[in-house]
């Protein structure tokens, strides 16, 4: 226990991960003489920046406006809004850089080290934290949360012992801790149940069969009330890609609520209508040169690559486009434009695991990242109702939630 003096600490933060790492290294820097502590339940601490990215680290985005920064966020980005004006991708950018490490933007705008490992950031992290004299401790298990006159009692497991820990000022940046939100809860908060946010969709469906790894570069997708646009892959248990993670971003209540059992209309051709994708294979039945061609080979959108094609036509059979009838092209174009797939479960998109819900957003001020609720109690990164799209969204909200608290802390 002598290794947590001092006994009253300026701050504690809860959660060794990014948003927790950015609250309390911002602190020192301002505040040098504060003492702070940093608390990790995993043996590590940053595992989940070492893990994303597929070991890379997809840091943030580049996107610099906030009006358009806060339109990859399903949920927080109106609270977000204000925030972004104070620190955003480009400020994360200049703080890594500033700090020796080299950062890059590929062609779809997201931005990693030049080193292309995880680690680079990582590192980076806790060195400054130790410049900063900040004292971090892992294998902490965060029991309870108890708020009184000279600031908060925080009871915790180490190695089976269980004792207090004392902070004039409290961070939370747990992430989706179940029993942590459950704590909060009890001292006030309103707690939106945490449900998972981004996903690949399970399908077991004929058209798809066999095709994993066929992808088609743009495609619109319509589940319930939400529309996703973007690049799809098929994948050995149904699909996934940009188009299927925003949708089940934007539609993760929505599909929580339906156990994971919903149809799914696909337009192949993304942009297409009906009528659109009509005219077209009309064109390609009235072709002299396609009379004696088989539909199944002879695709009439280049973008449709001719596996799926084949797949998507077999109603049609063995037919030339010069055989085939009105209805059999107005039920294609169909088919091409909103065909009728149903999800049948939910698989994790590579190692990264986010999830909507958390603290309500009403409750929490987005310029310091303070409870209304309980004074000096702060909050930062995933253990709020926020959650951004795939491409570095989640860590960019991450680290200015925790610098907006670091700036508070002091």
């Amino acid at each position: 226990m002598s290794n947590f003096n001092p006994t009253l600490w300026d701050a504690i933060i809860a959660g060794g991960g990014p948003a927790g790492f950015f609250a309390a290294i911002r602190c020192a820097e301002l505040n040098p003489k504060l003492k702070i502590l940093i608390i990790e339940k995993a043996s590590q601490t940053l595992g989940k920046v070492i893990i994303s990215g597929g070991g890379r680290c997809n840091v943030t985005h580049a996107c610099y406006e906030p009006a358009k920064l806060i339109t990859f966020y399903p949920r927080g980005g109106n609270e977000l809004r204000g925030a972004f004006t104070k620190f955003q991708p480009k400020d994360t950018v200049e703080w890594f850089e500033s700090r020796g490490v080299k950062l890059k933007t590929e062609s779809d705008n997201r931005i990693f080290p030049v080193t292309d490992d995880s680690n680079t950031i990582a590192d980076c992290l806790r060195e400054s934290a130790r410049k900063a004299g900040i004292k971090v401790k892992t294998g902490i298990n965060l029991l309870n949360i108890e708020r009184n006159k000279h600031g908060f009692q925080i009871e915790v497991r180490d190695e089976g012992k269980v004792f207090n820990l004392k902070a004039k000022k409290l961070v939370i940046a747990t992430g989706s801790d179940r029993k942590i939100l459950s704590n909060l809860e009890s001292l006030g908060h309103s707690i939106i149940p945490p449900v998972p946010s981004l996903f690949t969709f399970n399908i077991k469906d004929k058209r798809i069969d066999g095709l994993a790894g066929v992808s088609v570069e743009n495609v619109t997708l319509k589940m319930d009330s939400i529309t996703s646009q973007g690049a799809l892959l098929i994948t050995h248990w149904g699909l996934s890609g940009p188009a299927v993670l925003r949708c089940s971003a934007w539609g993760a209540r929505i599909l929580f609520e339906k156990k994971y059992n919903s149809p799914l209309f696909i337009n192949w051709l993304g942009d297409y209508t009906l009528d659109s994708a009509l005219e077209v294979l009309q064109r390609n039945k009235d072709w002299k040169e396609n009379t004696r061609k088989k539909v199944a080979s002879q695709p009439a959108f280049s973008q449709i690559p001719l596996r799926l094609w084949k797949q998507l036509a077999e109603f049609i059979g063995d037919k030339n486009w010069g055989d085939v009838s009105k209805a059999e092209l107005r039920k294609f174009a169909q088919e091409l434009t909103a065909g009728s797939f149903v999800i049948q479960g939910k698989g994790i998109f590579k190692e990264e695991f986010v999830t909507c819900g958390g603290v309500s957003l009403k409750e929490v001020d987005f310029k310091t990242m303070e409870s209304k609720i309980v004074e000096d109690l702060f909050f930062a990164g995933e253990v709020l109702d926020i959650d951004g799209i795939t491409g570095g969204f989640n860590f960019q909200s991450s680290w200015t939630t925790g610098w907006i608290a670091g700036n508070a802390l002091g």
